[in-house]
């Protein structure tokens, strides 16, 4: 049997044939990028890989022993070779001596965190990437390859009451064990001390924390890693307790429409809680999760018991805060007005915990304490509810949920679960070394935190809007009648910033920093819909911005038929109330000052023969603009956009519409030109007309709509921003 064939519960991913082209670093990062591509072996964010190789000293020339070691901070799953520091392993092992030659040192002392700005000396060929704070373990691994991973079944051992006496039956002496202690230079002599000591074994379970596996063979130490994961999830399946995990059901979960109609209710609402209840006052970003474990874990005898104990993993709490916040509802007997009750109290509860936790854990040099609200939301019958400053890490929040549930079910099933001590949790909490990496993160963005609906997104406007908004950080949903357009500007924005990461599999809401979806705005059961797959999505809304539009040119004798003026005005009017009614409906119950911004015309103030229908509706869109900032306020600003003729991209410039103009302005023009040529023609043909002489583009639409949702013009409402190069007819008078 075959290595790939022998495992049961790990994937085996690594490939000769694509590996043996690869040499040095190409191939920690190909052995890296294997192991974390499987969410078995660990989360995302989380393990560390290194390897110590032979490079050429770019000052001497000398070969030197180099420790390549995953950066602090990247993910397994997408790092490349900028993601992975590089240290003289001999200048790395020069620190010892340091370390053992003062009388204070230890594993929590000020001796311990000072050692970690030392690696700044040992850097190879002024490599920036900040090394991991596991630097010590692999350096002192007597071994040329090592694995340091987070598997929630390995976890689930190290994370039981006798996880000692477990590790010994599980893997006998061919796996060490280790107790838990932060990581840093005490705890990598600990085990190179235990390597010594039993030359036999080829990994250490590491109390509360993970596993690493050494070899000097990296494809070796790559299956080591999955022999070790493989044979302690295999343990835990020949227990696991079937229906009877977690004590068996206690509830039973809603119904897919319940559920829906929970959640629509419930998350925008909550995120106006935990937003107006931050310690900074910033937003949140949802992701809510209902498949079937985390229904088991939520509908469970002791599932609330397991929450409260707290997370195991160091790892897990930075995320998840050291517990969840479970809401004692019962799905059956409530509604989803008294779960809000429930959830009023149980937020006030937490935060009061969480506060006494901080004061009974900080120390003389503890931080400030972070928000106090909680991450993660546990609901009966509905599921899980994580939170983040964006999709992305609400994400990876739930997944490290997830790993966190996995790592109690398999403690259960094999022996008791142990929570980690709480000093020790608040101490990794607030370790000031991750209050460093924190201070590293790039400063959030302007429109960060944001979720913006863009109505019209499929071309022109819409599209050019969509893609200035998401420059800024904001969350975009990109909406068109046309649902492939609509997915087209979503897929070009995943393909320039990528999905994010997060959880894997069905009932999560599992988008990225945009999704694409199809709306009806003269339909209002097709504006709800569109609504509710958002919150679905993101947990509510902060600004809409509508730029679906229609022209419909007259007849050769000049008449508009009875139908066409009313799809006028029921798209350019009508269709924009109507999503402005049902936005409102959201804003009131998330509680959060919102934005929207319409769409009008210079055309509005502008009477001119052939476009009667347009230009009235577009006229009638400028008052509903100041009708509706009337409406909506204080909560809501209400603002408009008046283009002048948008030619460049615009929907409602084809190319018969773009030829009738030419014809009409006398403008010379070949039958053959492309449409884009014949589209610039006609937009130099408008520019003509303006003070300033320029084209109107689409993106001089998305930069006032930009400034319009942004906090820039935020005294700013019931107005209509005329951007139209100077369009003397159209002075306001």
């Amino acid at each position: 049997m075959s290595k790939k064939e022998s495992f049961k519960f790990v994937k085996y991913l690594w490939r000769d044939e694509e590996a043996d082209k690869l040499k040095g670093v190409d191939r920690l990062v190909y052995r890296s990028n294997k192991l974390g591509q499987d969410l078995t072996l660990t989360n995302t964010g989380g393990g560390n890989t290194s390897s110590k190789l032979m490079e050429q000293d770019p000052l001497t020339g000398a070969q030197v022993e180099v420790l390549w070691i995953k950066g602090s901070g990247g993910d397994l799953r997408t790092a490349k070779r900028d993601g992975f520091a590089s240290l003289y392993l001999d200048k790395v092992r020069a620190m010892k001596p340091l370390y053992l030659k003062n009388p204070e040192r230890g594993p929590k002392t000020p001796v311990e965190d000072a050692m970690y700005p030392m690696y700044s000396h040992c850097v190879y060929n002024l490599n920036p990437r900040a090394c991991s704070i596991d630097t010590p373990l692999h350096t002192f691994v007597p071994y040329r390859h090592v694995d340091h991973l987070h598997p929630n079944a390995v976890i689930a051992i190290a994370a039981s009451v006798n996880q000692e006496r477990l590790t010994s039956e599980i893997f006998g002496d061919e796996v060490v064990y280790v107790p838990w202690q932060r990581p840093g230079f005490d705890i990598g002599l600990s085990i190179e001390q235990l390597v010594k000591d039993n030359p036999r074994a080829k990994g250490v379970v590491l109390g509360h924390h993970g596993v690493s596996s050494w070899s000097n063979d990296d494809k070796s130490c790559y299956e080591t890693a999955l022999e070790i994961i493989d044979r302690a999830a295999e343990y835990i399946e020949a227990r696991d307790k079937g229906e009877k995990n977690f004590g068996g059901q206690k509830h039973r979960a809603l119904s897919e429409d319940e559920r829906r109609h929970a959640l629509v209710e419930l998350l925008p609402w909550l995120r106006g809680q935990l937003s107006a209840t931050s310690q900074s006052g910033r937003r949140v970003v949802a992701t809510a999760q209902y498949d079937p474990k985390m229904l088991r874990f939520v509908n469970s005898v002791d599932g609330p018991r397991l929450a409260e104990l707290g997370t195991s993993c160091s790892d897990h709490f930075l995320r998840t805060k050291i517990k969840p916040l479970f809401v004692d509802w019962d799905p059956a007997a409530g509604d989803v007005e008294s779960l809000k009750s429930l959830f009023l109290a149980g937020l006030a509860q937490y935060r009061k915990d969480y506060e006494a936790y901080y004061n009974r854990c900080k120390r003389p040099d503890s931080p400030a304490m972070r928000d106090a609200n909680p991450t993660v939301i546990l609901i009966p019958g509905v599921g899980m509810i994580a939170w983040g400053k964006n999709k992305s890490e609400s994400r990876v929040t739930a997944e490290f949920y997830n790993c966190a549930i996995e790592v109690m079910r398999g403690a259960e099933a094999i022996d008791r679960y142990e929570a980690m001590d709480e000093q020790e949790a608040f101490d990794i909490e607030y370790w000031p070394l991750e209050e460093a990496k924190l201070r590293r993160l790039p400063p959030e963005k302007e429109l960060d935190r944001q979720i913006v609906v863009v109505i019209g997104a499929g071309s022109g406007i819409g599209k050019a809007a969509a893609l200035r908004l998401v420059e800024e950080g904001a969350h975009i949903v990109c909406v068109d009648l046309d649902e492939a357009a609509a997915n087209a500007t979503a897929n070009g924005i995943i393909a320039k910033y990528g999905e994010g990461v997060g959880v894997a599999g069905s009932g999560v809401s599992n988008c990225g920093p945009c999704v694409g979806l199809v709306c009806d705005i003269t339909n209002r059961e097709s504006i709800a819909r569109m609504f509710e797959e958002t919150l679905i999505a993101y947990g509510g809304i902060d600004s809409v911005v509508v730029t679906a539009g229609i022209f419909v040119p007259p007849d050769k004798t000049g008449h508009i038929e009875d139908r066409l003026w009313d799809k006028t005005f029921a798209i350019n009017v009508t269709g924009a109330y109507l999503v402005a009614d049902e936005a409102n409906k959201i804003f009131k119950r998330q509680g959060l000052t919102a934005n929207v911004v319409l769409t009008t015309s210079a055309n509005a103030v502008v009477a001119k023969k052939g476009s009667l229908a347009y230009d009235a509706s577009k006229a009638a869109a400028n008052h509903l603009t100041r009708e509706l900032a009337v409406e909506m306020a204080p909560l809501a600003r209400v603002n408009a956009v008046a283009p002048a003729t948008v030619v460049k991209g615009s929907a409602m410039f084809p190319r018969d519409r773009v030829i009738s103009s030419l014809v009409k302005y006398e403008i010379d023009f070949n039958e053959d030109e492309s449409t884009e040529a014949l589209r610039e023609k006609l937009a130099n043909f408008y520019a003509k007309r303006t003070l300033t002489r320029t084209p109107i583009e689409p993106e001089d639409q998305a930069e006032a709509i930009f400034l319009l949702v942004s906090p820039r013009l935020s005294k700013t409402t019931g107005h209509v921003i005329p951007v139209d190069g100077g369009l003397q007819d159209g002075f306001l008078r």
